[in-house]
């Protein structure tokens, strides 16, 4: 190390660094918004990210202390939760609040919290991590864009309020309470069972989403429900405020039942017309349009009025270990084998990742275990290598961001040895829509 470098120090958050971590990325973060000033919001949710909140606890924020005068000066958290892709429970850990003083910039504080952070990962079995952020930057530390977020059109207000809403449905949206919260986590549950990516979350974890976080917290959204006939069977999460723009933001929309969603959409779609109106009428600045953090293909946005069209965005996702995230979807890769009818021939099939492969095990053609072992030098030649696939595109696969068509046509280097690995793969790998709202 440098002499710069050894005047800081990399250690675990403590509750005590709550005031100083407030302070510290008020000071960084959303300075644009600000004028400079520090963010009152930010402060609110470092505040509630150290105070109670269900998926962070002291020491998941790593800090960059100086030594010179014992205080941070760089820091990150990672918010670690449980993520179900098509069923299979997948621990995950989201990156937020990456800031670092501006008199402290240009030392490699930030490279050096990420390798702390996902040496820790590596240690504690959490093989997804995933964050928003500046474009192309977070690619230089392993990440890659992997998960669809947004490019759901955007909806004016008058094409809002043109929707009538059919009273003869009885349903109604109403702003949830904790008494709602054991209801909220039995859709999960069975949301979760379902063909998608999501962040379930139980009662606690609801509880503490409608009553738990600071008025102030930039990260507080707001839950309301879907009601027929008083049972709750749905709900609805848009933002606390209008945006700059004076967009009311959505960020989850679900229905207990699928044939639910044409009676829902509607009254979902009234609610957020009244919210709208009623934020504007507080002074909040003009209602313009709802805006969903949603995929195009989300029942509540093909059930939208039209909108403006959106450019699609990601998250940049890493994994530090491909073969282990494969071994965590055995049983999803297993049961799409078996639901297809197919059966490999072959004692194994290997995969290798350009450094590090997976083989994957078969039991009378059925998929029975996935170990990690080192890459062949030269997988593209090696026999016994039935696909070489460079990590990050298997990461978009086995997340169900891309297909093995849509891999084949990007990467030059995915190489498959022949047209029965392409067909096993391309059944292992299809597209999953992405309902995430993560808990942060």
């Amino acid at each position: 190390m440098t002499p710069e470098s050894d005047r800081y120090v990399v250690r675990s958050g403590r509750a005590s660094d709550a005031a100083e971590l407030a302070r510290l990325h008020a000071s960084v973060q959303l300075q644009a918004v600000t004028g400079g000033q520090p963010h009152p919001g930010i402060a609110a949710w470092v505040e509630d990210l150290l105070d109670g909140h269900p998926s962070v606890v002291p020491d998941d924020f790593l800090v960059a202390e100086d030594s010179a005068t014992g205080c941070p000066v760089a820091s990150l958290v990672g918010l670690r939760q449980h993520w179900s892709l098509a069923g299979v429970r997948l621990p995950v850990a989201q990156v937020e609040l990456v800031g670092t003083a501006p008199e402290h910039r240009g030392n490699r504080l930030t490279e050096r919290l990420f390798a702390a952070l996902h040496q820790q990962y590596a240690a504690d079995g959490v093989p997804v991590q995933v964050i928003e952020g500046i474009p192309y930057f977070y690619r230089r530390l392993g990440y890659d864009y992997s998960l669809a977020n947004d490019g759901a059109p955007t909806v004016p207000i008058a094409a809002l309020l043109a929707i009538e809403h059919d009273r003869s449905t009885h349903r109604t949206v109403r702003p949830a309470t904790v008494a709602d919260a054991d209801a909220l986590a039995r859709i999960d549950r069975r949301l979760a069972d379902g063909e998608v990516l999501v962040c379930p979350r139980d009662a606690a974890v609801w509880r503490y989403e409608i009553a738990g976080r600071r008025p102030a917290d930039l990260a507080r959204r707001e839950v309301a429900v879907l009601v027929h006939d008083g049972d709750v069977g749905g709900y609805l999460v848009h933002s606390s405020r209008l945006s700059a723009a004076g967009e009311l933001i959505v960020f989850a929309a679900t229905a207990d039942r699928p044939a639910d969603w044409p009676q829902a959409a509607v009254a979902m779609h009234t609610y957020l017309a009244q919210v709208g109106r009623r934020y504007e009428a507080s002074m909040e600045g003009s209602f313009t349009a709802v805006r969903p953090i949603l995929g195009p293909e989300h029942p509540l946005v093909r059930l939208s009025p039209t909108g403006v069209p959106r450019r699609p965005r990601g998250w940049y996702v890493r994994t530090g270990d491909p073969a282990d995230l494969l071994a965590r979807l055995q049983p999803l890769l297993r049961a799409r084998w078996q639901a297809a009818a197919l059966r490999w021939h072959e004692p194994t099939m290997t995969i290798d990742m350009y450094g590090r492969a997976a083989r994957l095990e078969f039991t009378d053609g059925r998929l029975s275990g996935v170990t990690g072992v080192r890459g062949a030098i030269s997988p593209s030649t090696e026999p016994g290598t039935h696909a070489a696939i460079p990590p990050g595109a298997l990461l978009q696969l086995a997340l169900g961001h891309r297909t093995l068509p849509e891999v084949l046509d990007t990467w030059p280097d995915c190489l498959l040895r022949d047209r029965r690995t392409e067909d096993f793969l391309t059944t292992a790998f299809p597209r999953v829509p992405v309902q995430v709202w993560p808990r942060n």
